[in-house]
């Protein structure tokens, strides 16, 4: 990874830990994204379930309520506190983890992440994707949920400075994939993608090009 990249997704982490007591008021406050938690339901989430990025657990409870298991990964170990006291059950997992350097050590009927292959730098998105392909059972499914092309009219500062309630701020790597660009990058390093939008978000399911 280049060295100013290292630097930002180091600044990038430390904003979403310093975040953790101010994420879920996005939740709160947009409706769409209240309604968009039930995506999941008409999505191919089954079995032993793999979170990244879990973030406070927005996504979690969904996760648990059709999976066997769920191992829910973050790096932040404040998000992570959140998360636990979300979860309510007894077969999810939370595990602090920097997503960049983590290897998988079993595989996954499904992987899931939401909100998080938008913070993943051009320069590591290839890398990112060989993380998750080890990560997944050969028949098995990737899930996720991002912010589509129209919600780039809702950042600031050329969509990579953030700024907490105290004043502070942080760049952060934001990248909003259109579907057809996105598709063709996934197809091109041997996954078969379904991306669709729904309203202002993209949901996408992929799984690994057999042969």
């Amino acid at each position: 990874m280049a060295k100013d990249d290292a630097a930002l997704l180091a600044e990038q982490t430390a904003y979403y830990r310093a975040r953790a007591g101010e994420y879920d008021r996005v939740y709160d406050n947009r409706h769409d994204l209240q309604n968009l938690l039930s995506v999941t339901d008409g999505l191919p989430i089954t079995g032993d379930v793999l979170e990244l990025a879990c973030g406070t657990g927005q996504w979690t409870p969904s996760l648990a309520a059709r999976a066997q298991t769920v191992t829910a990964l973050d790096s932040s170990p404040e998000v992570l506190g959140i998360a636990r006291t979300r979860a309510g059950t007894s077969h999810v997992h939370f595990e602090q983890a920097d997503i960049f350097t983590w290897q998988p050590q079993r595989r996954y009927d499904t992987v899931f992440f939401a909100f998080w292959l938008s913070h993943v730098p051009h320069s590591r998105f290839a890398g990112f994707w060989e993380t998750v392909a080890a990560a997944v059972e050969p028949h098995g499914r990737v899930v996720f949920v991002d912010e589509g092309p129209a919600e780039a009219a809702r950042e600031e500062v050329a969509a990579t400075v953030r700024r907490l309630d105290d004043g502070s701020r942080y760049r952060i790597v934001k990248i909003f994939h259109d579907p057809d660009t996105l598709t063709h990058d996934l197809t091109a390093l041997g996954w078969t993608a379904d991306i669709r939008l729904k309203g202002n978000f993209l949901v996408g399911v992929t799984h690994l090009t057999p042969g």
